[in-house]
């Protein structure tokens, strides 16, 4: 039997939450991890960092559409919580880690482990009704917000006794995670809405053929690989940027992360049931692309810290298009296929994180350094912006040509 519907979603709320805050907590301390494991300046760690996070979203490219379609078979719990397992043997792999070799390694399973969002992401879809998944999609942006407040935070003020104290804390909140879901997570996928896992359809370049299956989603997957390319690149650049830029240590980072993380929450969970329903989900997406592209060029334009927290909520705001994206491609596809089409989706995020963090550091390193010529420090962000005003006309020009077709029939 299906997990009651309250229920079922406030469960992979916590999940979320707690394993977000897993994530959040080590961002802060892992660029300057880097950097004294392999003993070089700054320019020279963020390119190991870009390559260890590229790893990272290799592993998961790979293998999000095999667990989103273990979950279409054997149901979403048991992936979620194998995920999460994993994920607190990497924590306690990166905490011991002595040299580059072990943060490979540990990126590696992280990776694998970090795939099972799409697993969690078809739960929402099993349990809410189509109309009503925005909405949903928002809480699960808002447990991503709620992890980043608590995490970065946490995870600079830890970094600031010990850069490995974080990934331990990261090790016992996962397993907590696992514990919690092993006694309160149901099932949400019916037994008659399972289906064959396939290898075909577990291929990961194979499944991005899932969105050519309709004009909204050939469409939209434009708009959604700049969106998620220009996203990646803010992550990956973003402890890095502001060390450079403005001499934050890792509890300023952390802060700062925490803030970028209630801008986020109070989006996600509150003000995206409001603009949604009222602009319609199309609008949406457009206004919240024209805030991203205006928050990532005052934030590369930034040249005090004080800045960078004056813009975080208006660029938070950019945050009500990806749930109606969302909305708008879960309703292309059946219950027996949500699963595969939220793989798919991270698949399509993943490999975009393959490039964006090599790109952005590639940047960083060039542009950013005083001697560099030209000094361009916000480099990086003015490339996120651009990719976000391309993605934008891309989907001004399918909902023109979506309307233009409704009107007349």
């Amino acid at each position: 039997m299906p997990a009651p519907k309250s229920a079922s979603v406030a469960f992979i709320f916590v999940v979320l939450l707690l394993d977000t805050l897993g994530i959040g907590l080590i961002i802060p301390v892992l660029p300057r991890l880097i950097d004294e494991i392999v003993e070089g300046d700054l320019a020279n760690a963020s390119r190991y960092y870009g390559a260890l996070v590229a790893l990272y979203s290799m592993m998961q490219f790979l293998f999000a559409p095999i667990l989103g379609a273990l979950s279409d078979r054997f149901g979403r719990r048991a992936v979620i919580l194998s995920s999460l397992l994993g994920a607190a043997l990497n924590y306690l792999l990166l905490a011991f880690a002595p040299n580059l070799a072990w943060l490979v390694v540990g990126r590696i399973i992280a990776g694998l482990t970090g795939a099972s969002f799409s697993a969690a992401t078809a739960y929402i879809a099993d349990v809410t009704p189509a109309e009503k998944r925005a909405a949903a999609f928002g809480l699960v942006g808002a447990a991503f917000g709620l992890g980043f407040i608590i995490g970065p935070a946490l995870g600079g003020l830890l970094g600031g006794v010990s850069l490995r104290a974080p990934f331990l804390v990261a090790a016992g909140l996962n397993g907590l995670n696992v514990v919690y879901g092993l006694f309160v997570l149901p099932e949400s996928l019916a037994p008659e809405n399972r289906r064959a896992f396939s290898l075909r359809r577990a291929n990961p370049l194979a499944s991005l053929k899932n969105l050519t299956r309709s004009p909204v989603m050939i469409g939209l997957t434009g708009t959604i690989l700049c969106a998620y390319t220009a996203q990646m690149i803010l992550q990956s650049i973003w402890a890095l940027h502001t060390q450079a830029r403005f001499d934050w240590q890792p509890v300023d980072i952390g802060i700062s992360l925490a803030a970028v993380g209630l801008a986020s929450a109070i989006v996600q969970a509150g003000l995206v049931r409001v603009p949604i329903p009222k602009l319609g989900e199309q609008r949406a997406v457009l206004v919240g692309l024209f805030f991203s592209v205006t928050g990532y060029i005052a934030m590369g334009t930034a040249t005090q810290g004080w800045m960078m927290y004056v813009l975080i909520f208006p660029f938070a705001l950019g945050g009500i298009a990806g749930p109606a994206v969302q909305a708008i491609l879960t309703r292309e596809v059946g219950p027996s296929e949500q699963g595969e089409l939220q793989g798919t989706l991270v698949s399509l995020q993943s490999l975009t994180a393959i490039f964006a963090p090599i790109l952005a550091t590639s940047l960083f390193a060039r542009f950013a350094p005083e001697t560099a010529v030209p000094r361009i420090p916000g480099a990086a962000f003015y490339a996120a912006a651009l990719l976000n005003a391309i993605g934008f006309a891309l989907a001004w020009r399918l909902f023109a040509k979506l309307k233009i077709r409704s009107t007349s029939t």
